[in-house]
């Protein structure tokens, strides 16, 4: 099957082009490396081929003309919830009008089908718990607003353009190679700075919980979706909440480090709490998560070791 990967430069994108091309799939990576996307050339897997360009750019119609895609794994987005707050113009236009450019262009390649990255922040802040797929959408920040929207133009296309989809809805997606120098990603700002032994800052009162999935994971589940889930939305998360205070202990443990903690207030936009039920995922899809948290995060921790091992070091240690 010949696959684009939009945002395949990226934490999670690249993890998904490296699991299409163990299945024997030829794949496309389309990136702007944008600096705060955590989009970086040396993420593409060295058998996918590779496009350095916007979503929005009028050559997206060559690219999908000279591909001639059978799937479209829209990745590429505007991911942070801080940064789509301050400027919602911004993310409308990535999120909202790049998608609409890809999806022209997908339905004149004449693409079989849409894979989109959703987001549990469609949701907002949710009457009961776990988060279903029947839960009401009340996104709390313009990013989740958008990722709704774009849920919405899916559905529009596929009825009016015969463009299959599958929209995922993630939880806080994790592990190698997720950014740890932007606003978003707690686990991995958090190793960051552990391991340089600096503090960390945690925001309202720490207590806010998400269900954090292992971004292997995440990449067998767009896998799976190549050929299931037509037409419809899915949660993908893990059933379980973990707050910001138990990443931090977690991490403690992991690194015999003890950070000093920061205090800073609520970011807007941010939702107190969020799990999924993924049981419509493991029904249709045939997909259930695999990794446990703490093991995905001894992973992140010993891939950031690996790959930027602390320059300098702080002692001071919280009285």
């Amino acid at each position: 099957m010949r696959i684009i990967v939009t945002g395949g430069a990226g934490f999670i994108g690249s993890h998904i082009a490296e699991a299409f091309l163990s299945e024997g799939h030829d794949v496309l990576v389309l990136d702007s490396l944008w600096e705060h996307g955590g989009g970086r050339r040396t993420n593409v897997p060295s058998r996918a081929a590779f496009v350095h360009m916007d979503i929005r750019d009028e050559s997206l119609a060559r690219v999908f003309g000279d591909f001639k895609a059978e799937v479209v794994c829209h990745h590429a987005a505007q991911h942070s919830v801080a940064i789509g707050s301050r400027d919602p113009k911004y993310d409308a236009a990535i999120n909202v009008v790049g998608l609409l450019n890809v999806l022209e262009n997908a339905v004149r390649a004449s693409v079989r089908k849409v894979i989109f990255a959703s987001s549990g922040a469609i949701y907002g802040n949710v009457d009961r718990l776990p988060i279903d797929e029947q839960t009401p959408l009340r996104p709390l920040s313009p990013y989740g607003i958008t990722k709704m929207v774009g849920e919405h133009y899916l559905r529009f296309f596929k009825s009016e353009h015969g463009l299959d989809f599958t929209a995922l809805r993630y939880g806080n997606v994790y592990g190698p190679r997720q950014d740890p120098n932007g606003e978003a990603g707690v686990v991995a700002i958090f190793i960051k700075r552990f391991l340089a032994h600096q503090p960390v800052r945690i925001d309202w009162d720490g207590e806010q919980t998400r269900d954090y999935v292992y971004a292997k994971d995440v990449a067998e589940v767009n896998c799976a979706a190549l050929e299931r889930g037509s037409g419809s939305a899915f949660v993908i998360g893990t059933g379980g909440r973990t707050s910001v205070n138990q990443i931090y202990t977690a991490l403690c443990d992991l690194t015999g480090f003890t950070a000093p903690i920061e205090r800073a207030p609520r970011r807007p936009g941010d939702a107190r709490n969020a799990e999924f039920d993924a049981s419509l995922a493991k029904r249709e899809l045939g997909w259930e998560p695999r990794t446990h948290l703490i093991d995905g995060m001894r992973e992140t921790v010993a891939y950031f070791r690996h790959r930027h091992p602390p320059r300098e070091t702080v002692s001071k240690r919280p009285d």
